[in-house]
């Protein structure tokens, strides 16, 4: 056992069997072994009210998929977080996130953990996002299936930068949106949450409008706000082709 506390990762995913999976072979499996550093995982589908173990529901505004709940991801966050030390980031791995580099791996690995938390389907509600003032970290600008895979890669990349584990770290790539852009906030059921410091956060009114016209628009501004504010390099090659498209 390593003579220090253990770095922590918890991880809440509605596929707890899916850990530790990479993580418990080679550098991190041994790691993990030694104390190095601890794996917690939570099933998030264990907060679920009804018999069906519903998680989800289908998106303010129509659109394909279905969205993960507010209220469901609140009290999954709630149990786990220790709101006494209040020292570990909650990070949701998104590929509207800003992109995992170097620098954000070292920071997590001098911290004492980190709080993941996996999305499945078409993502999480944003006002739980909002509440918990969760970090949105991308780990690369392509889609995965859900935030599992991006859990492993996070904690790869941290966990052999901890004492003892590897000297040196590589740099991760980048590759492009097929859009090229990023995506909209989410919103699903209920259309009124009050948080955990009872604050009443509401779905915004243009995606209860019924107008599909405006809601498509909305989502166009959301989009390229986003991008413009988190990725200033995908914001000017989209602006680029925009331009280029119109002579």
């Amino acid at each position: 056992m390593a003579d220090t506390a253990p770095w922590v990762a918890s991880v809440l995913t509605l596929f707890p069997e899916m850990f530790p999976g990479v993580l418990g072979q080679s550098l991190a499996g041994r790691a993990l072994e030694r104390g190095d550093w601890c794996l917690e995982v939570h099933n998030i589908r264990d907060q679920a009210t009804d018999r069906h173990g519903s998680v989800d529901d289908e998106p303010f505004g129509g659109g394909p998929g279905m969205v993960m709940r507010p209220d469901i991801v609140d009290s999954a966050l709630f149990e786990v977080v220790n709101p006494v030390d209040g020292q570990r980031p909650i990070i949701y791995l998104t590929p509207r996130g800003r992109p995992l580099e170097q620098a954000r791996v070292r920071d997590l690995a001098d911290g004492p953990g980190v709080t993941l938390l996996c999305g499945r389907f078409e993502g999480v509600d944003q006002r739980v996002l909002d509440a918990w003032q969760v970090e949105e970290v991308s780990v690369g600008d392509y889609v995965l299936s859900g935030g599992e895979p991006a859990a492993h890669i996070l904690l790869d990349a941290v966990v052999r930068l901890l004492p003892g584990v590897i000297g040196a770290a590589e740099s991760l790539s980048e590759e492009s949106f097929e859009r090229g852009l990023l995506e909209y906030p989410h919103y699903t059921r209920p259309a009124d949450w009050t948080d955990r410091q009872g604050k009443e956060r509401s779905v915004p009114e243009i995606l209860t409008s019924g107008h599909h016209a405006r809601i498509a628009e909305w989502r166009t501004e959301q989009s390229e706000q986003a991008t413009r504010e988190r990725r200033p390099d995908l914001w000017q090659r989209y602006a680029a082709k925009d331009n280029e498209g119109r002579k």
